[in-house]
């Protein structure tokens, strides 16, 4: 193979007009062993231009990812998985680690990913090796190989993540030597403030907290050793930073200043020093909170180490009560070891000192509204909205933490709610507090309002702070006094309001702010709370909202669509069902509204996880609205064409993330009545499930057995509509890899077509029976599915006697010496006990009653013979099915009824 060939490629795939020749080019020969390693040494060469490079690199990431493990064929006759060649496995394993020492960072970063791949893989059986090279780079003292062996450790770490403690024996081995290496490299870099030495230390602390991250190997890392680490955390957190990075740009405080000193790597080496002083706390350090293994660690490390750190954690927000920079991650960090502080008498010893410091000067500042997110609230609500709703922005938010710290302040020690009320109240009384500081002020109020509810001291005052505090501040000139105004009456909810005119006040105010403000964040606040304060409140708050409550949903379903908020789109589905009856003249409305705004969503970039998360809270609302406009025949009549729109959008579309929400909505269209509009929809169902919907077909069961069962009618009406049932049916049993869970669904589903359709489909009965017989004659792990498959068969005997029973006398399967009826009724009688329930166990017993009362005349010989154990199974079954239902309805059945139905069944037998 001609590398210099392979490298015109990729140079093309850098020009747009060449792009598609030459990616058809490498997909050609890709497969063609030598080509991965050809790879490889071009990422290495450095004589060629960097782009090409990486492109070579970038496209070797790809192949190892998708193609280095040998993988099997997903049905059996397809061709087996591409893999790479074995022989070019061993090239890229023996030449894997020299790339990443001298490959440059953008490289770098790819052959990373390649090594963390192959050793998921191949380590230790096929590579052996790795372990020694590894080590003998972490022993250089020269950068690239420093730097590069660490990488390679973290790779090996992150592979025995999840691992078992019994499983971590190899990485155990190799970290023993290691580990005294990584604290001595760290004391020889220490002092070296240099960017190089920085990133070295930075990979080292990683280092340590993935090997500690879940497990702590006790027998690993001694309490000496443990000692030594967190010197070298106190260390790394009490560091100053250099100047340059510290002071950059703090005169006009630029967002990308902040942004740039954020990742820099000395806030990123102290954000990993807190990482692990947090982890170990915790998770191993916290006594009464951990494993019994940890119990003896846990009462040393609070002995001995959770002050020294929590002195490191003052210095730092001592640095940042000061105005000296301290990072968000950084800040973040060091308040929650703050909190987890809290819970310890030997650490809130520490703490109890320092708590109106703490609350006046760090917890207050950083619960005020920043200048980032004022910013974003004035000049961009739609993101200020989103960063504000996204969970994983609470994570790892200073803000969140802050919030978090002041609560378990307030609700784990005594007369701490009383100081941070003191503080609050008279802080909001100031003259010279600034807008900003309100904010700060409401904020923390709302932050500790579970507890303010609890305490009787302060319950009873909630309505009166509220009043006086809160209510004013809805109609401030600052938007953001009215959105956190709205926020505090949100968490106050729960409040019980002695004087209805308060609440009543509360709701005109919110519906005020949602309807007529022109602010997006305080409407989105508004609409929240409002839907909370009646959910808390309930039939009052109902009576008082039912007036207003259609401009509120018209204009909540506005902001849906303006702002993707998938909080908004509960928000609705709660008033939905709690107003049913006064959604009537507006259901539709809603759902052509609801409607627009799912295919606004859509017709975006719907990989967006915040729009998909959205977009289904939309068909979630959607569905709540159908359902309790299902008996109204009339605006159902409206609804479905409206509904059936956005189903068809998400089936032809192929958009799978919505399959289950559109087939449940399908569920629900079908549930009381089936219009001919949705008769003909079953077959775009049917396209659909040989499409791409295969997977899917437990989801479509709720709406094929309505199809079956609310028409039967209409269902016999038409031979296609059977027929269509059973293709369905007969792919998912036959098909050898759906699974056992659809395949009962599979059979449940042809049980119910005999049972519905009685003797009227005599025509398709015989290929029903074949299908449930082919699959029990294969392997069945789960007897739900055997018994599920005799069930099918039982109910076309119960239904259909007379062609059933002479048919199965009457047929022999190949290599077997006995007529199907002989097995059936062999298999029937031994799985009599693996039938539950009490539709099942009626069917059973009704099916037996059928076989026993055959005619004499015509009765196969098979049934004669077996009725000494016939008779008895079906009295067995029988008593069986009446304890069910009594059991259910608790109430046992009394001896005279069980004696009834023995001797109705006696009788019957005898005929």
């Amino acid at each position: 193979m001609d590398p210099q060939k392979i490298l015109e490629y990729f140079q093309g795939t850098l020009d747009p007009n060449l792009r598609a020749e030459a990616e058809a080019k490498l997909d050609e020969i890709f497969k063609i062993i030598g080509f991965s390693p050809i790879l490889l040494n071009i990422s290495m060469d450095q004589s060629i231009d960097i782009s090409l490079r990486q492109a070579a690199a970038i496209y070797l990431k790809n192949m190892v990812v998708s193609s280095w493990e040998q993988r099997e064929p997903e049905n059996p006759g397809d061709p087996v998985p591409f893999s790479i060649h074995e022989n070019d496995k061993q090239v890229i394993r023996d030449h894997l680690i020299a790339g990443v020492v001298h490959a440059p960072a953008v490289i770098r970063e790819m052959l990373i990913v390649v090594v963390s791949n192959v050793l998921k893989v191949d380590f230790p059986g096929k590579w052996p090796e790795f372990s020694l090279k590894m080590i003998e780079l972490v022993q250089s003292g020269e950068y690239n190989s420093c730097l590069a062996g660490y990488l390679c450790l973290y790779q090996l770490i992150k592979h025995y993540e999840y691992k078992r403690p019994e499983e971590r024996a190899s990485l155990n081995q190799i970290m023993m030597g290691v580990l005294p290496l990584m604290e001595q490299r760290f004391g020889q870099l220490h002092p070296d403030p240099s960017q190089e030495s920085v990133s070295v230390q930075k990979i080292l602390l990683k280092n340590f907290f993935a090997l500690i991250q879940y497990f702590f190997p006790l027998d690993l890392i001694t309490k000496e050793a443990f000692g030594n680490w967190v010197q070298v955390v106190k260390a790394v957190t009490e560091r100053p930073v250099p100047p340059e990075v510290s002071q950059a740009s703090q005169d006009d405080d630029d967002d990308d200043d902040d942004d740039s000193r954020e990742s820099s790597i000395w806030w990123k080496c102290k954000k990993w020093a807190m990482h692990i002083a947090v982890r170990v706390f915790e998770r191993y350090g916290s006594p009464g909170n951990v494993e019994t293994d940890y119990n003896e660690f846990a009462n040393h490390y609070l002995r001995s180490y959770s002050g020294p750190l929590l002195e490191s954690c003052f210095k730092v927000l001592d640095n940042y009560r000061n105005k000296i920079y301290v990072s968000q991650r950084v800040l973040q960090l060091t308040l929650n070891y703050v909190n987890l502080s809290i819970g310890h008498v030997s650490t809130w010893k520490y703490l109890k000192p320092h708590i109106e410091a703490l609350i006046r000067d760090i917890i207050f500042p950083v619960m005020n509204l920043s200048d980032s997110d004022l910013d974003l609230f004035e000049n961009d609500p739609v993101e200020y909205l989103r960063e504000k709703f996204d969970i994983f922005e609470e994570f790892v938010s200073p803000v969140t933490a802050a919030q978090s710290l002041l609560h378990s302040l307030v609700s784990k020690r005594k007369e701490m709610l009383e100081k941070v009320m003191t503080f609050c109240m008279s802080a909001f009384a100031a003259n010279q507090i600034e807008p900003r500081q309100k904010d700060g002020i409401l904020h923390m109020i709302g932050a500790v309002a579970p507890v303010l509810l609890k305490r009787k001291n302060f319950k009873h005052q909630m309505e009166a702070l509220l009043v006086n505090c809160v209510y004013p501040m809805f109609t401030s000139e600052y938007g953001f006094l009215r959105a956190r105004a709205c926020w505090v009456l949100h968490q106050f909810s729960s409040t019980r309001f002695a004087d209805i005119a308060s609440l009543s006040r509360a709701l005109e105010i919110l519906q005020q702010r949602l309807i007529e403000d022109t602010c997006l964040p305080v409407k989105v606040e508004a609409a929240l709370a409002m839907q909370s304060l009646v959910e808390e409140n309930g039939e009052k708050g109902m009576e008082l909202l039912r007036p207003q409550i259609r401009p509120v949903i018209i204009e909540m379903l506005k902001l849906v669509r303006e702002t993707e908020n998938d909080e908004l789109s509960v928000a609705i589905q709660k008033l939905v069902c709690a107003f049913e009856d006064d959604i009537a003249p507006i259901a539709v409305e809603v759902t052509q509204h609801l409607v627009e705004t799912f295919e606004k969503i859509t017709d975006s970039d719907v990989s967006d996880d915040d729009k998909a998360v959205t977009a289904m809270g939309l068909l979630n609302t959607i569905e709540s609205v159908v359902s309790v406009m299902e008996e109204n025949k009339h605006i159902m009549i409206q609804l479905e064409n409206i509904v059936l729109r956005v189903i068809t959008f998400i089936i032809d579309k192929s958009v799978m993330d919505f399959y289950e929400e559109a087939l449940s909505l399908v569920g629900t269209l079908t549930v009381s009545q089936v219009s001919p509009t949705m008769w003909q929809f079953l077959f775009h169902l049917y396209h659909m499930f040989e499409r791409d919907g295969f997977d899917y077909f437990t989801d479509m069961m709720p709406a094929l057995h309505n199809y079956i069962t609310v028409d039967t009618e209409a269902f016999l009406s038409d031979r296609k509509y059977c027929e269509v049932m059973f293709q369905m049916c007969s792919r998912i049993l036959n098909s050898g890899t759906a699974g056992e869970d659809p395949e009962l669904h599979a059979a449940k589903l042809l049980e119910v077509i005999i049972l519905q359709s009685k003797d009227r489909i005599n025509e398709v009965l015989p290929s029903i029976v074949e299908l449930a017989l082919q699959r029990l004659t294969r392997s069945i792990n789960t007897s739900e599915l055997r018994t599920m498959c005799l069930q099918v068969v039982i109910a076309a005997i119960f239904t259909s006697p007379l062609l059933l029973i002479p048919q199965l006398a009457q047929t022999t399967l190949p290599n077997a010496t006995q007529p199907l009826l002989d097995q059936f009724l062999s298999q029937w009688l031994n799985d009599l006990d693996c039938i539950f329930g009490i539709h099942d166990r009626k069917v059973s017993a009704l099916g037996l009653c059928t076989i026993i009362s055959t005619i004499p005349e015509s009765r196969p010989e098979v049934i004669a013979r077996m009725s000494p154990q016939l008779v008895p199974a079906m009295v067995m079954t029988t008593m069986k099915k009446r304890k069910t239902a009594s059991s259910r309805w608790k109430r046992r059945p009394s001896r005279v009824t069980t004696l009834r139905w023995t001797m109705r069944i006696v009788k019957l037998t005898s005929l």
